[in-house]
C-alpha cells in the first residue's frame, strides 16, 4: 500500500499542523531523558516520509528512522536533505530493525507513531515487534506508541474518519478513508484518493491494507510480560487522559527494565 501511496503521501498529511500538536509533547517525554537533546538518541519506527524524525533533529536529538518500504525511506531523504538535517533512515521492517542497524541497546528512546503498529500480521508478530523494540533500548530507555484506540473502534465498528482536501496550485487532492470490518477480527484500511486538474474528470486510486486491532488491556499484558515498567496511557498527543469508551488514539509510554 504505502509503496504505492509514497509519492503523494506527503499531500495528505498537513505537517505544518500535526507537527504544531505533537511536537510539544514528544519533546517534553523525550528530555525527561536528559537534559541535552544531543545526547538523546532517538528511533523513529515505522518513520514513513521522515517528517517527526526531522523535526526531532531540528530540536536537537540524534535521530534514525526506519520504515518497512524503500520508497517511503527515499522520500524521508530527500526531505532530510532539504532540510538540512542529518537523519539516518534505513528500509527495514517491525521485527528486524535491530538486526538492521545493529546498534541493539543503543537508543534512549523508540517511537512508533501515526497508527503503524497495527500494521503487524498477527499477535505473534506484533510480539516479536515489541522484543525488537526491546533490543533496541538501552535498560530504563523510553518506548511511546502511537496508534488508534481499537477499544472504541472495535466496540462502535467506527467505519468512517475525517476526509481530507489539499489544493496544490491547479491541481486538487481528495482522500477518504475508511474501514471494512472482517470476519478474522482484522481491519481492511483503505485509502480512497481522487485527483483532478482544474476542471478535469477526477482519477482516482484505491489503495487497501489489513490492521490488526490492538487493545489497550492487550497490550499493557504484552509489555508486562516482557519487563517494561512504569506503563502510561494517554488519549492523544495532547497528554489528555485515556479513556477505552472515548478517546480518539492510545498513546502508551513504557520503560525497559
Amino acid at each position: 500500500m504505502y509503496d504505492k501511496l509514497s509519492s503523494i503521501y506527503d499531500y495528505f498529511v498537513n505537517w505544518d499542523n500535526r507537527l504544531a500538536y505533537e511536537l510539544p509533547f514528544l519533546e517534553q517525554q523525550l528530555r525527561t531523558l536528559g537534559d541535552d537533546p544531543s545526547q538523546i538518541r532517538v528511533m523513529d519506527t515505522a518513520c514513513g516520509t521522515g517528517h517527526h524524525a526531522i523535526a526531532l533533529a531540528n530540536l536537537g536529538f540524534q535521530v534514525s528512522g526506519s520504515d518497512l518500504f524503500p520508497e517511503m525511506v527515499s522520500v524521508a531523504d530527500a526531505n532530510a536533505k532539504a532540510a538540512a538535517k542529518q537523519v539516518t533512515f534505513r528500509t527495514a521492517g517491525f521485527g528486524n530493525i535491530s538486526e538492521t542497524f545493529r546498534q541493539q541497546g543503543e537508543f534512549d528512546a523508540v517511537l512508533c507513531l501515526g497508527n503503524s503498529l497495527p500494521h503487524v500480521d498477527s499477535n505473534e508478530d506484533l510480539k516479536k515487534t515489541l522484543r525488537d523494540f526491546k533490543d533496541l533500548l538501552r535498560s530504563g530507555g523510553m518506548l511511546l506508541l502511537q496508534m488508534r484506540n481499537f477499544d472504541l473502534v472495535m466496540g462502535e465498528k467506527k467505519r468512517w474518519m475525517e476526509p481530507q482536501t489539499v489544493n496544490d496550485g491547479s491541481t486538487e487532492w481528495l482522500f477518504l478513508r475508511f474501514y471494512d470490518f472482517e470476519s478474522d477480527g482484522k481491519i481492511q484500511f483503505n485509502i480512497l484518493s481522487l485527483q483532478r486538474k482544474a476542471n478535469s474528470p477526477w482519477q482516482t486510486q484505491l489503495t487497501s491494507t489489513h490492521l490488526l486491532p490492538i487493545y489497550s488491556e492487550q497490550l499493557k499484558a504484552e509489555l508486562g510480560a516482557l519487563g517494561f515498567r512504569d506503563i502510561q496511557l494517554y488519549g492523544n498527543l495532547a497528554a489528555e487522559s485515556y479513556a477505552a469508551d472515548s478517546s480518539s488514539d492510545m498513546v502508551l509510554i513504557a520503560y525497559k527494565a
